[in-house]
């Protein structure tokens, strides 16, 4: 049986104003400067991911523009199609707040490298493990319509994590244990009843400088 092979981008870094804030699911713009100096990061990706791919982003803008820039480095155009529920976790009120209120406002104890608890849940907003529940549908439901494809997933970190989380079985908490890189590649896959992770964060391999 032929795997339904899984390949999860994260977008590209965001504006440094968007950064200073708990941005979730807010339609943020993409760095300038950043979009410049990752080329070799877009053209990295428009080498490695597979060809010919079924390609979905979210309803975020920064998702599409990330998937526009590894076609102008290389990639074949492709149709993009929109899925909301791989969106970024929902943060409710919390939106827009600095980083440094957010410590107050917590009902649990912080996760230990992440803002706040995967069973956290922010006023109008919602847990990681209900991410988790969206993103498991979004991916059994994909895996069904298009056995036997490549599909390539330009998404957010909080989208991945939950992705890896449901085919590892994860906790929201053993979740956010993850660190998932803007620009790198994670991929999964679906055999039969099964999945596998093939690999997180694939990024491409920069020498070091002299002298390092």
């Amino acid at each position: 049986m032929t795997p339904t092979r899984f390949f999860l981008v994260r977008h590209a870094l965001v504006e440094p104003s968007a950064r200073a804030v708990l941005y979730g699911s807010m339609d943020v713009a993409l760095c300038d400067l950043a979009l410049q100096q990752e080329a070799a990061a877009y053209r990295w990706l428009a080498r490695r991911l597979p060809q010919p791919a079924r390609w979905f982003v979210t309803t975020l803008s920064r998702t599409r523009f990330t998937a526009a820039a590894i076609f102008a480095a290389g990639y074949p155009e492709s149709a993009l199609e929109a899925e909301p529920d791989l969106i970024e976790q929902h943060l409710g009120d919390w939106q827009g707040i600095p980083h440094e209120a957010l410590p107050a406002l917590l009902s649990r104890p912080a996760h230990p490298f992440w803002p706040h608890a995967g069973e956290e849940e922010p006023p109008g907003g919602e847990t990681f493990r209900q991410v988790q529940a969206r993103v498991a549908g979004v991916l059994e439901r994909m895996a069904t319509l298009l056995e036997g494809q490549d599909v390539v997933i330009v998404a957010h970190g909080g989208s991945i994590r939950a992705s890896l989380a449901h085919a590892m079985g994860l906790t929201p908490d053993q979740a956010l244990t993850f660190s998932i890189k803007n620009l790198s590649l994670t991929r999964i896959e679906k055999h039969g009843a099964d999945w596998r992770v093939a690999a997180v964060n694939e990024e491409p391999w920069t020498p070091p400088a002299l002298g390092d």
